[in-house]
């Protein structure tokens, strides 16, 4: 099974890939890890990324899909594998089409995490960090014993620039403008299912694992 999970920030994609993983024997691949492992390696493609991101410049499309042509050479996944966070643009998913279909593979899959923006909002306004530690806390899911306190350390918790509601709007309005031509590249293909990312995190892995064991 090759696979394309789709989600907003907030949408708990990170959590479903993990166990969608973990379940499915699928390697979780996602672009920056590849791309933090490639640098970290100092692999010519690496050195080559290293520069753009330096630069503060996104990686061109064709250097992710280079890195991600020679993760998929390796022998975990030969048999399926789950992309996260790739690909994000039209341009990204023609591209690994093509690069796929030189390999006699193709995408079986991509399911959407569908979320609603008030909840998303709320989910990421929530988020809460340790000015000790660095641990990551939710007011909603993961609240600390003593308010504005850290767990671990006693640390005052924070929220980030990245959390106010203000940059959280406009980090989902920048994810669905891009994100709405892609929703539309699978459709179109029949590849595309819709989970109602809103319900309880086991909810939402049930009804994943249910289409994915039913392909």
């Amino acid at each position: 099974m090759r696979l394309v999970l789709l989600g907003a920030p907030g949408s708990g994609k990170g959590t479903q890939a993990k166990q969608i993983s973990q379940k499915f024997g699928l390697p979780h691949i996602s672009t920056g890890d590849i791309l933090r492992q490639a640098v970290k390696d100092a692999i010519p493609l690496g050195l080559e990324a290293r520069g753009y991101m330096d630069r503060g410049e996104l990686v061109p499309d064709h250097l992710i899909l280079n890195l991600i042509k020679e993760r998929f050479k390796s022998p975990d996944a030969q048999k399926g594998f789950l992309l996260d966070g790739f690909p994000r643009t039209v341009a990204q998913a023609s591209g690994l089409e093509e690069m796929l279909g030189q390999q006699g593979m193709k995408i079986d899959l991509a399911c959407s995490l569908n979320v609603d923006r008030e909840e998303l909002i709320k989910r990421l306004t929530s988020r809460r960090i340790c000015s000790g530690c660095g641990a990551i806390y939710n007011l909603l899911f993961q609240s600390p014993q003593k308010e504005g306190l850290c767990d671990k350390c006693g640390g005052r918790l924070e929220q980030r620039v990245d959390d106010q509601r203000q940059t959280v709007e406009n980090r989902l309005e920048v994810y669905l403008r891009q994100t709405q031509p892609l929703l539309e590249f699978y459709g179109s293909r029949s590849l595309l299912r819709d989970i109602n990312g809103n319900a309880p995190p086991e909810k939402v892995f049930q009804d994943i694992s249910a289409i994915l064991q039913g392909k």
